[in-house]
């Protein structure tokens, strides 16, 4: 029997963090005993001790570290690479991931990068796996295919370009909302789920994705923001589309503000009498609260994601059009944006609220200051900043983790498990 072209094709991981802990790799210098240690029981799982060595002995290097750290990191790597070998990397922005390839390793290293769509606690099955061929024959491709074909996932093939852009308008604006959400309650010292009025379906994938994203690290979130070009233009509307409407609540101006909004949702989601079937309900979602059900079910106003589909609108985004590049959670937040604003009576309830109900003021209004401090940290380009706030919310948040992980990985299964055959 002829040998395969996979025989001893060795894989090599630049960087341990989360993702990389997903095959087998190297990290900093410095935590080389300690990794030695823990993967010692597995088989065929070599640590070494840096980057030099992982590059020139491995068919495949993955580089799989934090997005403002790439070029750094390739610098300093890349001239070690094993000729004729393949090297990717599984940055969320690929602008300036591929932009230290293409200066910092040799001519004779073909160029194949990759991106799950999705985080490493998410079965990776049927998810969404963007393979991005840079420089590549395809037979080099072929070896990268069948190694990523252990994970069960949906290949996508993109450029860089238009990876950057599909996750700028998916995950984005996604994230900066749930990241205002943690800014204002932590600066109003509330935790949502013992307040009457988060709570439903719609508040339960509120506070279970916004704790879910604050137990994450910061530079996931900081490194698609700050680095990709489409997604600071888009978390720029969306903390002027929070302004704005803010502001038209505020006033008094109930016509204009509703005119707005159904402007828009017929703009994003289309006729109403032509509209799909919903992919989420709020009875689906009901089941998965941190709290005991209220006395009292308070309204809201939902600005947050008034103020999304408002920002879709005036960026002229689709978003069903990127269905099969999106990530769970922006599956999850388009389902709920798609429920308000599908259903007539509860848009309607929303815009009520906003003018009759002011006990929401204080905290609409600690939501507009976080949507721009968040806009000011990615257009000023301040990693540092990002990183502050990030931390201090993350810490006041931190006690219910645990619990908010367990309910959003039940949530998340579920709501997939509902939406599969309608993406």
């Amino acid at each position: 029997m002829a040998p395969s072209v996979m025989d001893n094709f060795s894989i090599g991981i630049i960087g341990m963090g989360d993702m990389g802990r997903m095959v087998n790799a190297c990290d900093k210098p410095e935590k080389y005993e300690s990794l030695k240690e823990e993967f010692s029981v597995q088989e065929r799982v070599n640590i070494f001790p840096n980057g030099h060595l992982v590059s020139r002995d491995s068919d495949w290097i993955l580089y799989s570290v934090e997005a403002e750290s790439i070029d750094k990191i390739v610098a300093e790597y890349g001239t070690s690479t094993k000729v004729g070998a393949i090297v990717g990397g599984q940055t969320s922005c690929k602008a300036p991931e591929l932009a230290a390839f293409d200066k910092h390793l040799p001519s004779d290293v073909e160029i194949i990068s990759c991106h799950s769509l999705h985080g490493p606690n998410v079965d990776s099955t049927g998810q969404p796996l963007v393979i991005i061929r840079h420089r590549a024959s395809q037979k080099s491709l072929d070896k990268v295919e069948k190694v990523l074909a252990c994970f069960g996932s949906t290949t996508v093939h993109l450029t860089g370009e238009m990876h950057d852009r599909i996750t700028a308008d998916t995950q984005a604006v996604t994230h900066v909302a749930f990241l205002s959400m943690g800014s204002a309650w932590r600066a109003n010292n509330q935790f949502p789920w013992e307040i009457p009025r988060y709570y439903g379906g719609i508040e339960n994938v509120k506070i279970n994705i916004m704790l879910r994203i604050y137990a994450n690290k910061w530079h996931v979130y900081a490194g698609l923001a700050i680095l990709n070009p489409s997604a600071k233009e888009q978390i720029r509307q969306y903390s002027v589309s929070v302004t704005e409407l803010f502001k038209l609540m505020l006033g008094g101006h109930k016509a204009e503000l509703e005119q707005r909004l159904k402007t828009a949702g017929q703009a994003v989601f289309g006729d109403p009498d032509k509209r799909q079937e919903l992919l989420l309900r709020d009875d689906m979602l009901d089941q998965f609260s941190l709290s005991q059900p209220p006395k009292e079910r308070r309204p809201n106003n939902h600005l947050s994601l008034l103020a999304i589909v408002d920002c879709w609108w005036k960026l002229g985004i689709v978003p069903y059009d990127h269905m099969i590049c999106s990530t769970p959670l922006f599956r999850i937040w388009l389902g709920v944006t798609e429920y308000l604003f599908c259903n007539e009576e509860i848009l309607n309830d929303a815009i009520k609220t906003a003018f009759e109900d002011t006990s929401h003021v204080s905290d609409d209004l600690e939501f507009t200051f976080g949507a721009r401090a968040w806009s000011d940290c990615v257009s000023f380009g301040d990693f540092d900043s990002y990183r502050d706030r990030f931390e201090d919310i993350q810490r006041y948040f931190k006690p219910r983790f645990p619990e908010a992980s367990r309910v959003g990985n039940e949530m998340i299964k579920t709501i997939l498990e509902k939406t599969s055959d309608k993406g």
